[in-house]
Parts: C-alpha cells; sequence; structure tokens
C-alpha cells in the first residue's frame, strides 16, 4: 500500500500547471542542478555526501547509487535509503506524482542491502524492506516485502523471503553457482 498525501487544485489548469504555488522555484533549480551532478558524479562517497548535504536526502553507509540515478526533483528529502543499498543505473525514486485534479507526496523508504536494477521507477509513498531485490525495469507501485525478490510492470512477487532463502540454501548445498 502507498502511503502517500492528497492536495486538491482549483482553477481549471492541471496540477502541475500549479507547481511553483506547491514547492519552490528556487529550491527546484537548486535541487535539479545538485541532482545533475550526482547523477554524473563516479565517486560515491561524495555523491552522497551532496545528497546529503545539499538535498537533505537519508543515505545509509557504503550505499551506492549508480550513474543517472535520478532522486526526486522537487522533494529529495522524503528519500531515505539504508546501508549498503545499491540502486542501479537510471533508476527514478518519486517522492511525487502530479495529476489532474491533485497532487500526492509521500515518502520513499529503502531498506538496508537492498538491490534495485537499472531503469526501475519507485512510486511515491512505498517502502522496500530489508534485503529486497527489484529485477531491473520494475515499476514499484507497492510496497516490497523484506528478502523478496520482485520485477515487473506492475510489480508483482518473483519470490517471497522464505523462497529466496530456500534457494540460497540449495545453491549452497549444491556449491552451484545459479540455482
Amino acid at each position: 500500500m502507498r502511503r502517500t498525501e492528497t492536495y486538491k487544485v482549483q482553477g481549471g489548469a492541471n496540477s502541475l500547471w500549479h507547481v511553483y504555488k506547491t514547492v519552490s522555484f528556487w529550491k527546484v533549480v537548486k535541487c535539479f542542478i545538485f541532482i545533475q551532478i550526482g547523477r554524473i558524479t563516479p565517486f560515491m562517497g561524495l555523491k552522497n555526501w551532496i545528497y546529503r548535504t545539499f538535498l537533505k536526502m537519508k543515505i545509509g553507509k557504503r550505499t551506492s547509487l549508480a550513474l543517472m540515478v535520478m532522486p526526486d526533483t522537487m522533494f529529495p528529502e522524503r528519500i531515505s535509503i539504508g546501508d549498503n543499498t545499491i540502486i542501479g543505473y537510471n533508476t527514478t525514486i518519486l517522492a511525487h506524482e502530479y495529476l489532474i485534479d491533485e497532487y500526492r507526496l509521500g515518502d520513499v523508504k529503502i531498506g538496508n542491502e537492498v538491490m534495485v536494477g537499472a531503469n526501475s521507477t519507485i512510486l511515491p509513498g512505498v517502502e522496500i524492506g530489508d534485503g529486497a531485490i527489484v529485477s531491473a525495469a520494475t515499476l514499484v507501485n507497492k510496497d516490497v516485502p523484506a528478502g523478496a525478490m520482485v520485477g515487473g510492470n506492475p510489480m508483482r512477487i518473483i519470490f517471497t523471503a522464505e523462497e529466496m532463502a530456500e534457494r540460497r540454501r540449495k545453491k549452497q548445498a549444491s556449491g552451484k553457482e545459479d540455482v
């Protein structure tokens, strides 16, 4: 379930038309500039420092945001990422969505030791549990249980945490790389 706050708009125009009534123009400019610098920065420590310092994102120790990851440009402070997590190439993490008659805001919480594959999109108001795996090109439109493997558009559970644990046990027992 996504946890978002909904705000109705007035005046006949869609909610994005009213964007600077919902967030400061100068905040968006600042966020955009630092996100663009971070997207191409090859040094994880520097990238995390930029995002923590200038965007107020919560990013854990040893977390890696790959090249071209796109955090929310309007509300990046609503994004929290745990320790030792990888966010894959060109993934988008949204904390807002502008619709015709309303806009929604929601915190995004990504746990510890999570792997998000390339080109995924994470929608506002979702939580991704510790140890979860999100396959490439997934639309994360609801919560991901801890330890689960998910994928697709729309997202579905491929393996539960228990099934993933069983796969690891079989892999260790057989000595094979893939099970």
